[in-house]
């Protein structure tokens, strides 16, 4: 089984990217996962350049995605919604074809008092054009603050892990 993981922060030392890294640690031998790393060099969506030749970013992108049996996106909240760069690569999904039906979620790393929930009830609303499989027994929030991230980039926390770990079961349960 494979599952392509996807972080929507561009930003070093990202909370997000942690806990992603964390659930690669976790996964057991059975899962394979591919973290793709590609988001800053996506170009700007543009429907008049969703043609073959594809630019060799967006056609790595849908490979890695066409090659996954379910899809795992963390991402942070700027400015009350999406960042960016993460919609861009929603945006270069939606001509892909290769999302529809596939079992996706997200893990909601904010600690924030707001939880990040504008941009998970975004990201709710542009997957549900996608026609994902929301898998919504692992769509989870694991507060992940900065100081919780160890030197080696992984969450430590044994509550977190096991949220973590809990949230990669039902998503491997739902493929």
């Amino acid at each position: 089984m494979r599952i392509l993981t996807v972080c929507g922060s561009l930003r070093d030392g990202s909370t997000n990217a942690a806990v992603l890294r964390t659930v690669t640690a976790i996964a057991p031998a059975e899962v394979d996962i591919d973290e793709f790393d590609g988001l800053a060099v996506l170009p700007h969506f543009n429907p008049d350049e969703d043609t073959e030749p594809l630019h060799p970013a967006v056609a790595d992108y849908r490979a890695r995605l066409g090659a996954a049996d379910a899809v795992l996106f963390c991402t942070p909240e700027y400015a009350g919604a999406l960042p960016g760069s993460f919609k861009n690569l929603l945006d270069w999904s939606v001509g892909a074809e290769t999302m529809y039906g596939k079992p996706v979620a997200w893990i909601n790393a904010s600690w924030a008092p707001t939880g990040a929930a504008d941009a998970h009830a975004s990201l709710r609303i542009v997957l549900g054009y996608l026609s994902v499989n929301l898998v919504e027994a692992a769509c989870v929030q694991v507060p992940v603050g900065r100081t919780s991230v160890g030197a080696d980039g992984l969450v430590h926390d044994e509550t977190a892990r096991a949220r973590l770990r809990d949230a990669l079961e039902a998503l491997v349960k739902a493929s």
